[in-house]
């Protein structure tokens, strides 16, 4: 009896023993492994670089057209009040009056989402 539960104590110490620790475990680090994880990095680091470049260009590119069509706009606006008597407004006038503030408001909404 003393020699089965002596036996069974010695293949737990055997077997716990052949088992990695925990903090074993974390302390061991791949130099190899971490170097290629700072490569990722540093990947993912450009590519968001390159993206974050890419969607600044657009933006710009997005506000100097709305800008231009703005100017088109506002001078249509004038041409057409010129046009117009002291006593009528035509509709026209009215709708791109509303076509140029929601162009407004739109460059406007650009130019603070860049900062």
């Amino acid at each position: 009896m003393l020699l089965k539960s002596l036996s069974r104590i010695t293949l737990a110490l055997v077997l716990t023993a052949a088992l990695p620790s925990p903090s074993n475990t974390f302390l061991q680090l791949d130099p190899l492994a971490t170097q290629e994880a700072g490569i990722e990095d540093g990947q993912r680091a450009r590519m968001e670089r390159d993206m974050s470049k890419k969607a600044n260009q657009s933006r710009q590119a997005d506000l100097k057209r709305d800008t231009e069509k703005l100017l088109k706009l506002a001078t249509e606006l004038k041409d057409s009040v010129d046009k117009s008597s002291e006593s009528m407004l035509s509709l026209d006038v009215i709708k791109k009056a509303e076509e140029i503030e929601k162009l407004a408001h739109s460059v406007k909404y650009k130019m603070k989402a860049a900062y």
